[in-house]
């Protein structure tokens, strides 16, 4: 291990005790400006959910409310909000630096595997055209890849079951998240490869499994140069998940009309209705580990593996896919209820329940009985892959990587 990588170690674990210092040292030396600015961050906070949740002269008073409120912080903790963001800054270049742009999930000792007859399923309008843009087609087709592209109409379930047919030992599918789980499935029924390739809007399934999503093209050396491995998969009631189920309010944004078109004004549109103080509770019910009842919830996820809810940067990712738990997160409008994790969880309803599956709507008949099915999934990945170059994050397996190279050792345990 260099000594300016251990050195930049250092500094990056001294970064965010500083920080912490330095609000302390604010907080007892200007007490009463502290409290102000404290006071303000609830104002803030008040004043943006009734702008959120309320329509007409309400809304914008709301709004007034939150901008002065917010200018009142930045005044009060300009000197601490510059201080901050300055130790935030030096921990993430410093950890970069530190950690430098380590291989994940496999690596290059592994013996390459090669698919015999890969396939590619193309979805050419997800990701506004990403995989046109890439030009994936042909780089797929050079590397002796067939490619299927959707048109419209086609049913993408039915062209992945006629490629397992046709002899594919691979499939891949170059879409969004909801196309993925599609695929995944016929992939996991026949017991042959999946390949994810990062060609949607989002792509999180695509981001935990460390590919690069900005880099569509280099996802196909999977079916050349990859290796597997072995992922879960999420069930509710005979739908497969690849990411999460959400019930309560995101469901019911994402089934509106003019959802896909104008997401922002659909939720700014539909918002007061679901969330203000005369929306009805959605009809939602489930038993917690501790055996207590909750029902009327907001908010009710259900993720295959849980999401890390306390990483710095780029709150939700997953760190494993392999973990055979679900992950469940509750809340009731902004607040929190409750999170944990389980292999089998149930929700009840008087009524058929939306559902946004992977960001796709659907409308499931109750109970609905979620599942997780460990290792039901073959992943090929790029034997060399690598992840985004990013910098350090604030959580636990970042932080003890750096107390690692600070000492000598590498960086990954």
């Amino acid at each position: 291990m260099s000594t300016g990588r251990r050195v930049a170690a250092v500094v990056a674990l001294a970064a965010p005790l500083l920080a912490v210092c330095a609000g302390l040292e604010q907080a007892v030396r200007h007490f009463g400006t502290f409290v102000t600015f404290v006071l303000a961050v609830a104002v803030v906070t008040a004043a943006v959910w009734y702008a959120l949740t309320r329509r007409g002269p309400l809304r914008w008073l709301a709004v007034l409310v939150a901008t002065g409120a917010a200018l009142l912080m930045i005044l009060l903790g300009l000197s601490l909000f510059v201080t901050q963001v300055a130790s935030l800054v030096v921990f993430a270049v410093a950890g970069k630096y530190a950690l430098g742009r380590q291989r994940v999930l496999v690596a290059a000792d592994h013996p390459p595997q090669r698919a015999r007859h890969g396939v590619l399923l193309i979805n050419p309008r997800s990701g506004d055209g990403a995989a046109e843009r890439a030009g994936l087609a042909a780089a797929a087709a050079e590397r002796g890849i067939e490619v299927v592209t959707l048109r419209p109409g086609d049913d993408l379930a039915a062209l992945a079951e006629q490629a397992v047919r046709d002899g594919a030992d691979v499939l891949g599918m170059a879409g969004g998240d909801g196309s993925q789980a599609l695929v995944a499935t016929t992939a996991m029924r026949h017991g042959v490869a999946f390949v994810c390739v990062p060609a949607g809007t989002r792509n999180h399934f695509a981001l935990d499994l460390g590919l690069n999503r900005a880099d569509v093209t280099g996802a196909l050396d999977a079916f050349t140069d990859g290796v597997e491995r072995l992922v879960d998969l999420g069930l509710v009631n005979d739908h497969v998940f690849v990411n999460n189920a959400s019930l309560g309010v995101y469901a019911e944004v994402v089934r509106s009309k003019g959802y896909r078109r104008a997401k922002l004004q659909t939720w700014g549109r539909l918002l007061p209705d679901l969330l203000g103080p005369a929306a009805a509770p959605p009809d939602l019910a489930f038993d917690s580990p501790d055996g207590r009842t909750f029902s009327g919830l907001s908010l009710v996820l259900v993720s295959n593996n849980p999401y890390d809810l306390s990483r710095a940067g780029r709150a939700g990712g997953r760190p494993r896919l392999d973990t055979g738990r679900l992950g469940i997160v509750t809340a009731q409008g902004p607040r929190p209820v409750g999170e944990w994790t389980a292999a089998e969880f149930e929700v009840r309803s008087g009524a058929d329940v939306p559902v946004g599956l992977d960001g796709e709507a659907l409308l499931l008949s109750p109970p609905l009985r979620f599942i997780s099915l460990p290792g039901a999934l073959r992943v090929r990945v790029p034997r060399n892959l690598m992840p985004p170059d990013r910098g350090a994050a604030l959580t636990r397996s970042d932080l003890n990587a750096l107390v690692r190279v600070a000492s000598g050792q590498p960086a990954v345990a």
